[in-house]
């Protein structure tokens, strides 16, 4: 590399979002160095604990992403199909060779450490997308388009949920959104509100009452468009739908979710209580959030982490940690770090001049969003616990270098964008 071209580098890469990744992990290092301290080995460079263990992930995440900086930018779409297949057959390794944990068969164990399959897949199926739209340019209003699209990203979905692990399944659903601003309908997003208001509503009314109602308000629909076959069509198909789907629900839950994943869907709909059991961590978690008030009990200080009365603080309930040792400033602080994060590559992603950036963009910024939302979410109880990490502050190693990767592919091809169309 030339002085130029090594002026230019550094120039063109967005070292705003480096600096927010920068600051994410290094809150996400603090807190769980505090959420795992042990007074008698209370030096942060123990790298035999997790806190120093992160410490060595965050060190070479960095070097991981500044190493696909250096990379050509139009590597990654002329190779994405392949690092979709790899990230797919690693799928289907961890469900011969795969370790079980917490019920789940998801990870790989590799000497001291494991391996998630499913992390990597997601910036693979990002890759995969953005390479399917940009090369083909698919109209969003044909079956076949939709087709296509639904068949890369469901393949991983399917995979994931024979392991089963429903929560890292669930972001998926995610990439809906960057179709979405390439021309998918926004009645597909309409369905999915709709199916997550009728999946509640399905716990919440007895069936005998909410079939009606489905078949009344169909009905009065479907008479309004008396005069339009189409949409009156439309209308039929829908309701029948809806109804069919009631019953799907019912058999999923039954035969598909875990006891325990059932257990924390009842609970968080108010249906069952179970401080000492399966409500126990959420109960524990708001308790810390809520202790810590305004400006929270201080690095260190916070009881509920201190003596562990929060399971698996240092991963899927780190914000707990947060809000207890830095209050409700320190939640700002953090919460406002994701909403700049996401700001900027929505930003990034609509200035460039390649259509496999952009999408490839917003399905950073859709991936990124889910997880915050959900894991900020059961944190505070309102939504059922599902176990996806907080993206850059969890412990673990999967999860810090899949963002970590998934971050820097976008930073390198908008620092490429005036040469990558």
């Amino acid at each position: 590399m030339t002085t130029q071209q090594g002026s230019r580098f550094f120039f063109n890469v967005d070292w705003i979002t480096i600096l927010i990744y920068t600051a994410l992990c290094t809150i996400g290092f603090v807190n769980i160095y505090a959420s795992l301290y042990n007074p008698e080995t209370s030096t942060f460079f123990n790298f035999s604990s997790n806190y120093g263990k992160q410490l060595i992930y965050i060190i070479t995440g960095l070097m991981l992403g500044f190493s696909i900086l250096l990379l050509d930018a139009k590597f990654f779409s002329v190779f994405s199909p392949v690092v979709y297949g790899i990230t797919m057959l690693l799928l289907m390794a961890v469900l011969v060779v795969g370790r079980k944990v917490a019920g789940n068969q998801a990870w790989i164990p590799l000497g001291a450490f494991r391996l998630q399959p499913s992390e990597l897949a997601k910036f693979g199926t990002a890759l995969l997308i953005a390479r399917y739209v940009g090369n083909f340019n698919p109209k969003f209003t044909d079956v076949k388009s939709i087709f296509f699209a639904g068949l890369i990203i469901g393949f991983p979905l399917f995979l994931i949920m024979l392991q089963p692990d429903t929560g890292s399944a669930l972001v998926f659903l995610a990439f809906m959104f960057p179709l979405y601003r390439e021309g998918l309908s926004g009645y597909f997003l309409l369905i999915f509100l709709g199916m997550i208001v009728l999946f509640i509503a399905d716990f919440l009314v007895p069936s005998y009452i909410l079939i009606p109602i489905i078949a009344v308000v169909g009905g009065f629909f479907i008479y309004q468009n008396r005069r339009k076959q189409k949409m009156m069509f439309s209308m039929i198909l829908t309701t029948i739908v809806a109804i069919a789907y009631l019953f799907l629900v019912k058999v999923a839950y039954e035969k598909v979710l875990e006891p325990h994943q059932r257990t924390r869907i009842e609970i968080m709909l108010g249906l069952k209580t179970d401080p000492k059991g399966a409500g126990y961590n959420v109960i524990q978690s708001k308790i810390a959030i809520g202790a810590g008030q305004l400006t929270g009990r201080g690095f260190l200080e916070g009881t509920q982490t201190k003596y562990g009365y929060v399971p698996e603080q240092s991963t899927d309930f780190i914000f707990s940690t947060i809000g207890e040792e830095w209050g409700f400033m320190g939640c700002a602080v953090v919460i406002g770090l994701y909403i700049f994060l996401l700001l900027r590559v929505i930003n990034l992603a609509e200035r460039q001049r390649s259509t496999f950036s952009r999408v490839y963009g917003y399905c950073v910024a859709s991936i990124i969003f889910f997880h915050v939302f959900i894991n900020i979410g059961m944190t505070i109880g309102i939504i059922p616990v599902i176990g996806i990490p907080l993206p850059f502050i969890s412990y673990g190693g999967s999860s810090l270098w899949s963002f970590t990767v998934l971050l820097f592919i976008f930073l390198k091809l908008d620092s490429n964008r005036m040469g990558f169309i």
